[in-house]
């Protein structure tokens, strides 16, 4: 019984090396591929003038509320208490506006996160499609990504495509 347990499995190891072997797997630089797309290039630099340009309206903000808070020290001495509490407010408030002005800017569902989804979604389906077309034409099973794969110590360049997608995708 032992015996043929082991028949068994040694049989299903055979096929499973040798359905392994008939899978081809190829690689591309996704870091490279990105690099040499001029229109990721530009999505990119749009990204980073647009959080340019919010930055510097929290800035602003920022700045306001510190000149608010000085002045505010050099004359609490001379404000009534009610004075004293409506500018506490007022900073206060300001200080939650910029907060919640980051949030809307730079938070995890924010602006910046949407606009970058906008701007590099059609980019990614495109690579993806082009991806896609290149294993069905020389019959690739499996296609990695060489610059995320940390755990690859060898690739031989015959496996990376990442010109062939490059060529598909009609950068230079």
């Amino acid at each position: 019984m032992k015996r043929l347990i082991a028949l068994i499995f040694s049989s299903l190891c055979m096929i499973g090396v040798m359905q392994a072997k008939d899978n081809s797997v190829a690689y591309v630089d996704m870091a490279y591929i990105l690099k040499n797309l001029p229109q990721y290039e530009t999505a990119n630099e749009q990204l980073t003038m647009i959080a340019k340009r919010w930055q510097k309206e929290i800035d602003a903000l920022e700045q306001e509320i510190r000149v608010m808070t000085t002045n505010y020290q050099t004359e609490q001495i001379f404000l009534s208490e009610e004075m004293r509490q409506r500018r506490e407010e007022e900073i206060l408030a300001k200080e939650q506006e910029a907060i919640e002005l980051k949030r809307k800017y730079f938070g995890e569902s924010g602006e910046l996160v949407k606009k970058r989804e906008a701007l590099l979604k059609p980019i990614q389906d495109e690579i993806y499609a082009a991806i896609q077309e290149l294993a069905n034409e020389k019959h690739i099973d499996v296609i990695k990504d060489r610059s995320s794969d940390q755990g690859l110590l060898y690739m031989s360049s015959k496996l990376d495509y990442s010109d062939q997608l490059l060529q598909k995708l009609g950068a230079k």
